[in-house]
């Protein structure tokens, strides 16, 4: 039987509301668990990025901080002696236990291939911080070569190979050799920055993070000491952008993982978290052997502690704090 015209206005308002409120399930907390899935990710990743911003601000604020810290107090070089080498076992420890053994398992994850993918990737991390540190060390022996100061007898007068120095504590005397010595900081500062950027979850984020910041507050001290010895009458102006230039990098780096986590979803975002972390495995390796453990920070009066066997317990020390920390990973 037809509707009447008096009750076509209450089934078409009944349509209505059954339409309303079909929406309203759809979008609210009644949905199906799917939904909810992903609505909890999403805030998941709204929540991790929240981490790797506040990650990014104490990083550059620390680094700014212990950048410009020489202009204003002189350090005690058996602090910036022991201390670097504590942060070499830190970042040695880091990589082995923490990088690679992420980036290994994820692969193990991925595909059923048979090859060490996380050892290999480690491996190209390690030859391109070595390639980068071989460039800045070409240029600054080219840069070396031209100052060569002729001698009476026709002889030229060699400077102190730059290349024998670490970049983090490089004395020289021109303004171009400063530029280089921050942009060799730089370079290895914006991949360890990415570790931070990708990580998995926040607790892995808040340990790269302060990983890499006390890495970088021995070299931020130990960069303004050997600046202040470069350029000593140098205005503080000069002192808080080269600071500044050292203390954005990583946040740089941090953003650069930020957006390659960001972009990528599912099995992506995994070989994007595999890959990094098996390249950060091998700059974080080279950075603390080469610059942390092996050259290190050399102090200018004679000390006490600086003896092999001092700077042995200071990376155990490192080493086993990693370590202990890892039980609760």
């Amino acid at each position: 039987m037809a509707s009447s015209p008096k009750s076509t206005p209450l089934i078409l308002t009944l349509l209505l509301l059954q339409q309303f409120s079909t929406i309203a399930t759809a979008h609210g907390g009644g949905g199906d668990d799917n939904d909810g899935d992903k609505s909890d990710h999403h805030l998941h990743n709204r929540s991790l990025i929240l981490v790797k911003i506040w990650c990014l601000i104490i990083m550059f604020a620390t680094t700014f901080a212990g950048g410009i810290s020489p202009y204003f107090y002189r350090w005690n070089e058996t602090f910036l002696l022991l201390g670097t080498q504590f942060a070499g076992g830190v970042f040695l420890a880091t990589a082995l236990l923490h990088f690679l053994s992420d980036s290994e398992e994820t692969f193990s994850d991925l595909t059923s291939k048979k090859y060490p993918f996380a050892f290999m990737l480690a491996a190209a991390g390690y030859l391109l911080t070595m390639l980068g540190d071989c460039v800045v060390a070409a240029i600054m022996r080219d840069a070396a070569a031209d100052k060569e100061l002729p001698l009476e007898d026709g002889r030229q007068e060699q400077p102190p190979a730059a290349a024998e120095t670490s970049p983090y504590f490089v004395k020289t005397t021109s303004a171009g050799d400063t530029v280089l010595l921050i942009l060799a900081l730089c370079f290895h500062s914006v991949f360890e920055g990415i570790a931070v950027g990708v990580s998995a979850t926040k607790g892995d984020a808040w340990r790269n993070m302060w990983t890499i910041s006390l890495h970088k507050i021995f070299a931020a001290i130990a960069m303004g000491i050997a600046l202040l010895k470069m350029i000593p009458k140098r205005p503080l102006a000069t002192t808080v952008a080269y600071s500044f230039a050292f203390a954005i990098s990583s946040p740089v780096g941090v953003g650069i993982g930020i957006a390659l986590d960001a972009t990528t979803q599912g099995r992506s975002a995994d070989w994007t978290y595999a890959i990094s972390m098996g390249i950060a495995c091998g700059v974080f390796v080279y950075v603390a052997i080469n610059h942390l453990m092996a050259k290190g920070f050399i102090p200018q009066a004679k000390s006490y502690f600086d003896t092999p066997f001092y700077k042995f317990f200071a990376v155990v020390l490192g080493v086993g704090t990693i370590g202990v920390v890892m039980i609760w990973d």
